[in-house]
């Protein structure tokens, strides 16, 4: 439903025909991150868990069956169902980029550890886990937005600029903050070792703990994107704020044809996959 909202949005906008393909797909990580993002901080720190400030608290009283709370079986059913949706969105929907086999393994991943968190009852440590992910997939696609909005209408526009820039700034620093800092000081500090003195013999110890490290290790592939544009643009070899990932469209004369056809497409309802244009499966 969002798609069809952004589309006379995008063309109202008159954005250009590759931003406008993208555009949707933008739009609707922002609004569900925003959601889950802002659920997940009142479950954290406003309906009295203490996980966050007491990450060892996760596996206090942990027994097999447990029963879970249903405000945070809300947060796994809506985030289980975002991440299936994901997976075939990432497959056939979104436009294909360097790192999609990466964060289809990411989607897989994180939906692994939905699901079976859920069915072990390591539902406290799954809440820490995603609230320290959503927020920079918040600020990302903000930026990408802000991006996508700054030629609109064939003129430059310097507030979407300046937003754009200022997004990146602060996506960098969460990504660094929550990722790879707080992550492995609350999450892998709880599951590695706290967890043991908690729950001797706790079940499937090495698994979920291997999948874990697993996360933190493609956060630290992506942080590498970062790190390559933020060099970039202390070498003068770019000038504004643009997708790395993205594969580059040399000729220019081909370029015209393909934004052409690939803004047709998008029209038409059909998304592009590694440079095909692949039919809207539903």
């Amino acid at each position: 439903m969002l798609v069809f909202l952004m589309q006379p949005i995008a063309e109202w906008c008159q954005l250009p025909p590759k931003d406008a393909a993208k555009m949707p797909e933008s739009a609707w990580k922002l609004t569900f991150y925003s959601i889950s993002w802002s659920y997940g901080t009142y479950l954290l720190f406003f309906a009295g868990y203490p996980f966050f400030h007491d990450p060892p608290s996760v596996f206090y009283d942990w027994k097999k069956g447990i029963e879970v709370p249903m405000d945070i079986a809300v947060a796994y059913l809506m985030q289980g169902s975002f991440y299936c949706h994901s997976i075939y969105a990432t497959l056939y929907m979104d436009a294909w980029r360097k790192d999609s086999v990466v964060m289809l393994i990411h989607h897989v991943v994180t939906l692994t550890l939905i699901i079976l968190s859920y069915v072990f009852r390591y539902h406290n440590i799954g809440i820490l886990v995603l609230f320290l992910h959503d927020i920079s997939d918040i600020q990302l696609e903000f930026t990408k937005l802000n991006v996508y909005f700054k030629y609109r209408g064939g003129i430059y526009h310097r507030l979407n600029d300046t937003m754009s820039n200022a997004g990146c700034v602060s996506f960098s620093i969460s990504w660094f903050w929550f990722r790879l800092y707080w992550f492995p000081l609350k999450v892998l500090y709880a599951t590695c070792h706290t967890s043991l003195q908690s729950v001797p013999n706790i079940p499937f110890y090495f698994f979920f703990n291997t999948l874990l490290f697993i996360l933190t290790l493609m956060n630290i592939y992506w942080f590498l994107y970062i790190v390559v544009f933020v060099a970039k643009v202390l070498l003068g070899q770019v000038q504004e704020v643009k997708d790395v990932r993205e594969y580059d469209i040399d000729a220019a004369s081909k370029k015209t044809d393909r934004e052409l056809h690939l803004y047709n497409s998008w029209k038409d309802g059909n998304h592009l996959k590694n440079g095909i244009v692949k039919d809207k499966r539903l």
